[in-house]
This record gives C-alpha cells, structure tokens and sequence, in this order.
C-alpha cells in the first residue's frame, strides 16, 4: 500500500501524543500502553482524522505518569537497566539526551545496548520504539522526539535479556526456520515465565555478515511472520503478533541506524520471534481462507472498525508487506481477537 501521498497529519498526531505524555508506559503494572503505537500507525496510514476517536476508547486504559525514584545519568545508568520501578527516571534521562543531540544519535548510542534486552516488555517497547522512528522519519518536531524518549526509556526499564538458548540447525528461509522452532516444553504462565522455558531455537540468522544480506533477510522474516498468522494465530492471538510486529519494528528502524549495527539487528530480531512462536505455538495449524479479496484500504478499514490496538498493529505490518497472505492474516487477527469496548 503507498502511502506517501497520505502522510499528512493536520497535527493530529502530535496532539495525540502530547496527551499520551501523560501517561505511563504501563498499566496493572504489566500490561502495556499500546496507544502511542495505534496513533502512528493510523496517521501514517492516513486515517489521521480518526485517531482522537479511537483514543476516546482506549482513554480508560491509560494510567497516571509513573513515579520518579531516582535521577537516571551516564555514569550510573547500567545499575537501572532493566528495573521497571525507573521507567520515569528512563524516560527523563532520554528526553534530557534528546533535547541535547541529533535523535539519531542517540539512538546509534542507545541500540546497541538495548538490542541485547529486546524481549523486555513483551517486546512492546522496540515495538513502539520502530513507530517512534518512522514518525521522526516522516517529520522532526519535538512531540515527535518526546515519544522516541518514551519509547526508548520504556525499553530500558524492561530490558530483558534471553539467555541459555542452544542453537539449532536452521532452514534456508524464514519461513521453514519458524517452522521447525520447537515449542517450549511448559506452556504456562505470562511472557517472563514462558521466556525462560526457551531452550532451544534454529539459529537461521547466525551466518550472516554483510549489512545488506542482513536487511534482506529481515524483510524476509516479518513477511513469513506475518503470513504465518494467518494459520498459526488460533495459538495466541493476541501474543503471536509480536513474532511479526517486533521484527518490523526494527526492520523500520535500520534506515536511521548505522550499517554496521543491522546484522545484529536481524539476528535479535530472529531470536525473538522465533521465542514468540516457541511460547505460544499451537498445537496444528488451520487452513484459513479469508472472507474476501479486499484491498489495502478495506483490510485497514476493518481494522479501524474492529478497534482492537493488536489487530491494527497486526494490519499496520500487513500493509508494509502489502500482499494477500498479510492481508489475510489482518483479516484472521480480527476473527480471533475481541473488539475494543
């Protein structure tokens, strides 16, 4: 779906994140704020007019700013990584970085340290961070800016590294590799707990080298993550839209990262969604056929319509892929997930 002729905001966007800002990165202490991301994706689909509307929905999913506890610096940072009570104190110390260096920047700092704890949070903030990215992208302005900090100091304060998994032989593509991912043995409990049954997994990534192989390959992984929705998604359909939406999101994120930091993009990116679909695989996939041939704005429609942020989300990715298969997995997401309230 193109895009670039639909691009234009009206401001919508910013004023829906400077209301966001508001807000905390969480609620219940675990789950996450998912509106930030829904309101990129609509404006940069060109749904811009209906993001207020679909933010008076959500509104009562959103919790106060959290506390500061601490002043996060450079010379004291390691010890907060990875704390979730400093989420406020992270966000801080990014705005404060953004204010003072070229966003890109900060990022090329930043990436490589975070990379590692991709899996904090669910994988939510490289999720948001990706929306955060392509909307600076798009246009630099400093709600645009404030909303990378937020992204950026949400994923330090889940950083969550994965560790202990035993590489397997991988297949040549992505698609056979995530078929071959072994299901963890336990599957119970929330993310952490079933992250830590991750054992195993195809090391499909592993011989990569060179930075443009690496984007390639990462183009590759979100299609066959996305495609696979659409037969797989009955497994979990909320948490099985991360091993297609993490993997996008720093797919979007490469182009504003030095090359020299892409190869160990894909191979973070890889590891997660293959951890994805390991914890929550089904146990047999279903043929699914969708309801009709709809096209790029109609499968968007839908999504608007159904309200669900991990169903536009999930959409959001179908479009970037932008052929029948992700069409089809957005229409699946729908079937299976409840519509927002």
């Amino acid at each position: 779906m193109d895009t670039s002729d639909m691009s234009d905001t009206s401001g919508r966007l910013e004023e829906a994140l400077e209301r966001l800002h508001a807000s905390g990165p969480e609620r219940l202490g675990r789950l996450t704020n998912h509106a930030p991301m829904v309101v990129e994706a609509l404006a940069a689909h060109g749904q811009a007019g209906a993001v207020h509307r679909w933010l008076d929905l959500y509104r009562g999913r959103l919790e106060a700013f959290p506390d500061r506890v601490a002043p996060v610096a450079d010379d004291n940072w390691p010890s907060a990584l990875g704390d979730p009570r400093r989420a406020a104190d992270w966000i801080d110390y990014f705005t404060r970085a953004l204010a003072e260096h070229p966003w890109k920047d900060v990022l090329a700092v930043w990436w490589p340290r975070l990379l590692p704890g991709i899996y904090g949070g669910s994988t939510h903030p490289v999720i948001r961070v990706g929306h955060a990215v392509r909307a600076l992208e798009a246009e630099e302005n400093a709600p645009r800016r404030t909303e990378l900090a937020h992204g950026l100091g949400y994923w330090a304060a889940r950083h969550h590294p994965a560790l202990g998994i035993t590489p397997l032989p991988g297949a040549r593509s992505a698609a056979r590799s995530l078929d071959a991912v072994p299901a963890i043995d336990s599957a119970e409990g929330g993310f952490p707990a079933r992250l830590a049954a991750v054992r195993r997994l195809p090391g499909w990534a592993d011989d990569v080298t060179d930075p443009d192989t690496a984007r390639t390959r990462l183009a590759e992984l979100v299609r066959a993550a996305t495609h696979r929705y659409a037969t797989h998604g009955h497994g979990e359909e909320t948490m099985l839209v991360h091993a297609a939406t993490a993997p996008n999101a720093v797919l979007r994120t490469l182009g504003s990262l030095p090359r020299e930091m892409w190869v160990a993009s894909l191979r973070a990116a890889w590891t997660a969604s293959a951890a994805v679909t390991a914890m929550y695989a089904p146990a047999e996939p279903v043929a699914y056929a969708p309801p009709a041939r709809l096209t790029a704005e109609e499968v968007l429609e839908r999504a608007l319509a159904h309200g669900d942020e991990h169903v536009i989300k999930l959409t959001d990715t179908a479009l970037d892929v932008d052929d029948e298969r992700a069409f089809a997995a957005a229409l699946r997401s729908a079937e299976l997930s409840a519509p927002l309230p």
